[in-house]
């Protein structure tokens, strides 16, 4: 066994192929040293109960970071994400109305760049509906500058005040939660 040290490796043939290894072989990469795919990746939850107005659409506050591999995600103030490296990315959105009341959620989106950009709707008004849950998820492209997503959502209220359900802490549980990973270029 020996150490190859080097700082580039091409194919001999113009637009070539570099093989490492044989079919079956595995490769560690050394502690610390990320793969080019699935970062950034960030999963970011509601920590405790966010009020909501009834029919409008409001922005999730989700305040509380689980992972958040590059810092591109902002949990105090604007709470949304802003990846530095361009690329396509996989984007999902779960929202649980509070159980105490009959909070029927009709929308779930992600905006990108302040526009609404994927949308799930649900229309369960009359249905008093407790606990319901709604999910988006989707491909989002980024530039790595300046693009954001952020989630929200409409709701449309049965009796008592709307909310939208945070962690549990006994046994954790997310309920109200965003997460993303970049799948590539």
């Amino acid at each position: 066994m020996g150490t190859i040290k080097t700082t580039n490796i091409e194919p001999i043939a113009t637009n070539g192929t570099v093989t490492l290894g044989s079919s079956g072989d595995q490769f560690t990469l050394a502690t610390g040293a990320k793969s080019s795919f699935l970062y950034p990746a960030f999963f970011v939850y509601l920590g405790s109960n966010q009020s909501v107005s009834d029919g409008v659409y409001t922005k999730i506050q989700f305040n509380t970071e689980l992972l958040d591999t590059d810092n591109a995600y902002d949990n105090s103030t604007n709470y949304r994400f802003t990846p530095q490296t361009a690329g396509n990315y996989f984007i999902s959105v779960n929202i649980m109305s509070d159980y105490s009341n009959t909070t029927n959620i009709q929308d779930t989106v992600i905006y990108k760049n302040g526009d609404k950009f994927l949308r799930s709707y649900v229309d369960n008004r009359g249905q008093n509906t407790y606990n319901q849950s709604t999910n988006i998820s989707g491909i989002v492209s980024f530039n790595g500058s300046s693009d954001y997503i952020e989630g929200f959502t409409r709701v449309d209220v049965g009796s008592g005040t709307p909310e939208l359900s945070g962690s549990s802490s006994s046994p954790l549980q997310h309920y109200t939660y965003m997460y993303g990973y970049r799948i590539g270029s």
